[in-house]
């Protein structure tokens, strides 16, 4: 990997929180992924499966009755709330109002949002999602949107304008017709290095992962380029996979600035942690440096960031990994089975050592 993404995969090390006995259930993150419909299951498992194999405790769908029973059927480790209405589906007296009270009753119980795999245009749907954005807004809770989420962020901008909470991850064509809704000239080459800092500015500093041949991050002030070797097939669900890798991260962004972990200091071969004082051997200290460091060096917008460039890197590791096994015939579902993995190479690995 290249000396830059080395440098950031590293600073994006420092959110990880480690594997203490005394955490509890929930703290290394509770996630939703409201999406979902009659037609498209695959892409809200997809996305709430990666975000538990990266390390959620607790992986939420939100989705439409008919896709809840499905999806259920697919993992008994994600918990299915069948909320949402599609418009031929919904009773005289569920409106958009009534059915996002629903949803929004459940963000207390959530850390991070990702909204938009296989949520379809229904207009309730839709509606529903806006309204879950705004009370989301409120409580000052991350989001990701993609796919139809990407739809509501270029026919109604005002819901994620000025919101620096809010990751947006088009693909090519989702990027181009984001930027004609923001007035932005979208026949440069896609991997053009300006208009992806460029499209984040005209929306008020959200960050975008502009997908492609190297992913393109920026929030407009900051601009990375994720460029790790990926797979070469390009199936459909791959960016389902990224999205609940993105909502992970971010909520382990909440636990380092919560500050759930203490410092791991060592003074003379001793080691001060939770106020224990133990005798660092060389044998030990190998051991124990797996225990992140918490040295609250990172501001909130620089960790948003960084929570996006890991998401995107990890994925193409994902990616990369399962097209070695798979070749052509590479599924979306494939990249599921290869997030452990992936995280143990870039963070865990001889280039991901702390």
């Amino acid at each position: 990997m290249s000396q830059s993404t080395k440098d950031l995969l590293l600073k994006a090390r420092k959110m990880i929180p480690p594997l203490l006995e005394k955490f509890h259930k929930g703290q290394m993150g509770r996630v939703a992924v409201i999406g979902g419909s009659e037609d498209y299951t695959g892409a809200p498992y997809f996305s709430a499966m990666a975000s538990a194999r990266l390390g959620a405790d607790m992986s939420h769908v939100i989705c439409e009755p008919q896709a809840s029973v499905v999806i259920k059927s697919y993992s008994p480790n994600l918990m299915v709330h069948p909320y949402m209405r599609q418009s031929h589906h919904a009773t005289a007296a569920e409106t958009g109002s009534s059915v996002s009270a629903k949803v929004i009753e459940l963000l207390a119980r959530i850390h991070v949002l990702v909204i938009g795999p296989g949520l379809g245009r229904d207009p309730l749907m839709l509606d529903t999602c806006a309204r879950v954005i705004n009370a989301a807004r409120r409580l000052q809770m991350p989001f990701v949107l993609d796919a139809d989420g990407l739809y509501l962020a270029q026919t109604r901008p005002e819901l994620v304008h000025g919101y620096r909470q809010c990751i947006l991850t088009p693909n090519v064509t989702e990027f181009a017709r984001l930027a004609r809704s923001q007035n932005i000239d979208a026949s440069q080459p896609d991997d053009h290095p300006d208009l992806c800092p460029q499209l984040a500015r005209a929306l008020g500093g959200v960050t975008i992962i502009q997908k492609g041949a190297r992913d393109l991050i920026s929030d407009g002030d900051r601009t990375y380029i994720s460029d790790r070797e990926g797979g070469r097939k390009r199936s459909g669900g791959q960016g389902d996979t990224l999205t609940g890798c993105l909502a992970t991260f971010l909520a382990w962004r909440k636990a380092y600035l919560d500050r759930i972990w203490e410092c791991v200091v060592f003074l003379g071969g001793w080691q001060f942690l939770s106020s224990a004082l133990v005798h660092a051997t060389a044998d030990m200290y190998d051991r124990l440096i797996g225990l992140n460091r918490h040295d609250n060096d990172l501001s909130p917008e620089e960790l948003f960031t960084l929570a996006a460039f890991a998401g995107s890197s990890l994925t193409r590791e994902c990616s990369r990994l399962a097209f070695q096994k798979h070749g052509r015939a590479l599924q979306a579902g494939d990249l599921t089975e290869e997030v452990s993995r992936a995280f143990v190479n870039l963070f865990e690995g001889e280039d991901g050592k702390v």
